[in-house]
């Protein structure tokens, strides 16, 4: 009896993790279509510590808000901040608790709650959210896209970064939709090349990039330097073609 007991949970337990969640069932899609001052968002699993650890350690001040989500351990996400923020020019702070933007600085989720933003009294805040998992994670990259397009739309600046599976797809091409801009790291330099693969595959991204490009392109962005036009967007290439 005590075995069919425990064969029932395992099955309950083995539906609850391979149920998949859309970001409706948590935030809302309500696009903002007012120009607001710029944000930027980043999303990363499998390899984004070190992808992320790159970027930042690379990157100047003179930059708009950064807002990343990592897939992580509750455990590990607050050491993860305190190494980002030592080798950064750049101020870098875990979110736990609802917190005014500002510039030259980057807001990590922590390893157990969504983050979302809101734009109130002309600045923007970002604040963590407790909710079931979206795209089987929490934090969801699909959740923080999706408010950063409901928040600041076509001001943003969406970069997907190494990791398995899918999630951030769906609000990448919210926001390529609503005219933001959205870079994919390239499958050469990802660890893993699951995420930004099914944002290409979807159409949501404008430009694929090796990862020590990215920070370039993130100055690029906060000095007015990108063309926001949409332009046809970058194909992925199969094996033939990168032989040829």
């Amino acid at each position: 009896m005590a075995l069919q007991n425990q064969d029932k949970k395992n099955n309950i337990l083995s539906k609850q993790i391979e149920q998949k969640y859309h970001p409706d069932t948590v935030l809302p899609k309500n696009p903002c279509t007012l120009s607001r001052e710029k944000l930027i968002v980043i999303g990363s699993s499998t390899g984004g510590t070190e992808a992320l650890s790159k970027i930042f350690a690379a990157l100047p001040i003179g930059l708009p808000p950064i807002v990343v989500v990592q897939h992580i351990p509750k455990l590990f996400s607050t050491s993860l901040v305190s190494r980002l923020d030592s080798n950064s020019k750049i101020n870098v702070f875990e979110v736990n608790s609802k917190m005014q933007l500002h510039n030259d600085c980057a807001y990590i989720a922590n390893g157990d709650a969504h983050v979302v933003l809101s734009y109130e009294a002309g600045k923007y805040h970002v604040a963590p959210l407790n909710a079931n998992r979206v795209s089987r994670h929490k934090p969801s990259v699909d959740i923080l896209f999706r408010s950063a397009n409901n928040v600041s739309g076509k001001n943003t600046l969406a970069i997907i970064l190494t990791g398995m599976g899918d999630d951030g797809m769906i609000g990448m091409k919210e926001l390529f939709d609503n005219g933001a801009y959205t870079i994919a790291q390239d499958e050469a330099s990802c660890v893993v090349f699951g995420m930004p693969k099914k944002a290409i595959e979807i159409g949501a991204i404008h430009e694929i990039l090796p990862l020590q490009r990215i920070p370039s392109r993130i100055v690029d962005y906060a000095h007015n330097r990108i063309n926001l036009i949409k332009t046809k967007e970058p194909e992925l290439k199969s094996k033939d073609d990168k032989n040829t």
